[in-house]
């Protein structure tokens, strides 16, 4: 196949970011909705979720091999990786954020906010101060495909903050309509907050903003947006080493550069719902595409959170 088949220039930045060889390889199939990837450095895997199947399976690098890793999952969405290598998951039907401890138990991290139950956490950023930060939006509760069809308790959704020493879990973000994917800038200074509200309604937003995060680092403030998706929806993305975005959306994933031009995108057959670089170099894309797990091996490095 040519390199046409897999990538799209839009931008003559993008051109020196892949090597028109490299393929978009299909790596595992067989999900009903892949979600979530998270990359472990020590062990050399991903882990992510397949939510309808309420499961997390596991790619093994070093030998291609898949398995399961937790089934039930609480219909898991997001996953990351803390800075202490332990595993934060986003739970539909659990309705909270959990963290899989060093001998495999589970600890909740977060399960209610005013003494009200979260919607159904959908994706989840640790930073560099031990807080955490995720996005919860209702599509766990709206039907039971994704979790559990259920009433919200708050009535809203919000982006929170869970302190690292007090465990208190606070709403930094309350206007946005279906906030989703998020992530720090390189510097931490920059909050990007995906917000999906369109699949509420065709009058709601399916774009990204950017928030200025506060000297302390525990509020955010501005929110202009930053790209509007011109596929489908945004959902998941990550950064790379030079702060470029790469985000998931209808035909595949796009690249943004920092000052918020699209220039180009990694084409992948179905639709995608998140990313996440890996590999020894880190300059492997792991790809959740609707039914599959895709790889595909850039000229560029991600972006280190530990």
């Amino acid at each position: 196949m040519a390199t046409a088949d897999y990538y799209e220039i839009l931008d003559s930045r993008f051109a020196r970011l892949f090597n028109g060889n490299a393929q978009v390889e299909k790596l595992f199939t067989g999900c009903q909705w892949a979600e979530g990837p998270a990359w472990f450095a020590a062990g050399r895997y991903v882990v992510w979720s397949d939510i309808p199947n309420n499961r997390m399976l596991r790619y093994d690098e070093t030998d291609g091999n898949v398995s399961v890793f937790r089934q039930p999952s609480g219909n898991s969405n997001g996953n990351t990786v803390d800075r202490q290598g332990r595993l934060v998951t986003c739970e539909h039907s659990g309705r909270r954020v959990s963290r899989t401890e060093y001998d495999g138990s589970v600890t909740t991290i977060a399960a209610k906010w005013k003494g009200k139950r979260l919607n159904s956490p959908n994706d989840v950023v640790v930073r560099s101060d031990g807080s955490i930060w995720f996005t919860d939006p209702s599509y766990g509760i709206d039907t039971d495909y994704e979790g559990d069809k259920a009433e919200s308790e708050i009535g809203a959704c919000y982006v929170y903050r869970i302190d690292p020493d007090t465990g208190e879990v606070e709403a930094v973000i309350t206007d946005m309509v279906r906030p989703n994917g998020l992530a720090f800038s390189l510097d931490e200074s920059q909050l990007y907050v995906v917000d999906t509200g369109r699949t509420h309604g065709a009058q709601n937003p399916a774009h990204m903003r950017v928030f200025t995060v506060g000297k302390h680092g525990k509020k955010v403030s501005g929110g202009k947006v930053f790209a509007d998706c011109t596929a489908g929806l945004f959902d998941g993305f990550r950064l790379d080493e030079a702060g470029r975005i790469w985000t998931s959306a209808a035909d595949g994933i796009h690249c943004y550069d920092p000052d918020g031009t699209l220039i180009g995108k990694v084409k992948v057959p179905e639709v995608t719902a998140n990313c996440v670089f890996g590999g020894n170099k880190l300059n492997c894309l792991y790809i959740a595409g609707t039914t599959s797990l895709y790889m595909v091996r850039l000229m560029v490095n991600g972006a280190k959170t530990y």
